[in-house]
């Protein structure tokens, strides 16, 4: 398979935070991006991360 898609990261450090956006990875299937994810944006500490297919996200709200 040659095919890549983004998964955009989210993640946080405490449990009374939100959520938030830290990066995006491009691999072609869900368990090399949880790799990636992990890899490249283990810089903090965080208690949860999460990775979103791009694909998935929908538009709420446009200006």
């Amino acid at each position: 398979m040659s095919r890549s898609d983004v998964w955009e990261v989210f993640a946080r450090q405490t449990y009374d935070e939100p959520l938030h956006h830290v990066g995006a990875v491009t691999e072609s299937d869900e368990d090399l991006a949880l790799v990636s994810a992990r890899s490249i944006y283990d810089e903090q500490p965080w208690i949860e991360m999460i990775i979103v297919p791009r694909a998935s996200i929908r538009e709420a709200i446009r200006a």
